[in-house]
């Protein structure tokens, strides 16, 4: 309920254009977050369970098509909400940021793969952490020690990881500029003369572990536990929020299902963050 009144607060303050859907978009995102946070998969299936437990709280819900192609015409509502959500939170100005990457993977065998729509935007790449190849895309997020999102994008897995995180800062070059003194933690897979020169244009330093032959780095000792906290927000992602199990079978559809985890993951840390909870990044409260 308070995600709902925040966001319709939010949006009264923008009048929508035309005649207004029956299903509103603050209760669109509502649904979107809630149907992450339980792990319902299958839309049709959500949509049953709504009718079922929640009678009257929504009074208009959607066949499974409407409700998708709701979501998918929702995605930029869906980036605006993860970003208005993490500002509203006293993490936002935190200048500690963790880079990463993780799989997400589209497919599995070779025929799937070639009559995929995602051709053209996923390809194959080699996860190092579980040892295998997947064929989809990677999901590069820069978030808080907190784990509160602040920057995310998919990209082909074949594409620089250094490449993606440059292309980040730069679309979002005013978020940047209103920060001092910016330090990213990220892995050996950021190592690069030139790419540190371009942070340090942009006032960010880097601290990431030292390479083969290379010197000990400042810093250095502190990266294994601030480095388990990335791996833990992409276990969340991952383990409770089913990333993986996304179900997108084009573009937009995988790029609004991630978003909708990220709007899930981002709700339940601005909730508990405004609720007082000892921890910000649990969602015991909100997955039963």
């Amino acid at each position: 309920m308070a995600l709902y009144v925040r966001i319709d607060d939010s949006l009264i303050a923008v009048p929508r254009r035309g005649r207004p859907p029956r299903l509103a978009d603050a209760e669109l995102l509502t649904l979107a977050v809630a149907q992450a946070l339980l792990n319902v998969r299958s839309e049709a299936r959500w949509l049953r369970f709504v009718d079922r437990v929640l009678p009257g709280m929504f009074p208009y819900l959607p066949r499974q098509s409407g409700y998708n192609k709701r979501l998918r015409s929702a995605l930029s509502l869906i980036k605006r909400f993860i970003r208005e959500l993490a500002a509203d939170t006293e993490f936002w100005t935190d200048t500690v940021w963790i880079a990463d990457s993780t799989p997400v993977e589209c497919a599995r065998s070779r025929p799937t793969v070639k009559r995929s729509n995602l051709a053209g935007w996923a390809g194959y790449g080699y996860c190092a952490s579980h040892s295998r190849f997947f064929w989809g895309l990677r999901l590069y997020l820069v978030c808080t020690p907190h784990g509160l999102p602040i920057l995310w994008a998919l990209a082909d897995p074949k594409l620089d990881e250094r490449e993606v995180l440059t292309a980040m800062l730069d679309r979002d070059a005013d978020l940047i500029g209103q920060r001092r003194g910016i330090l990213i933690i990220a892995d050996k897979g950021f190592a690069s003369r030139e790419f540190e020169a371009d942070l340090a244009t942009r006032g960010i330093d880097l601290l990431r572990p030292a390479r083969k032959r290379e010197k000990p780095r400042p810093g250095q000792a502190l990266l294994k536990p601030v480095r388990q906290l990335i791996e833990s927000v992409n276990d969340t992602l991952k383990g409770q929020l089913d990333l993986e199990q996304h179900g997108g079978r084009t573009f937009e559809g995988v790029a609004t299902r991630i978003a909708q985890r990220i709007l899930a993951l981002t709700a339940a840390i601005w909730h508990n963050n405004i609720t007082g909870q000892p921890t910000t990044r649990s969602l015991l409260a909100y997955d039963h």
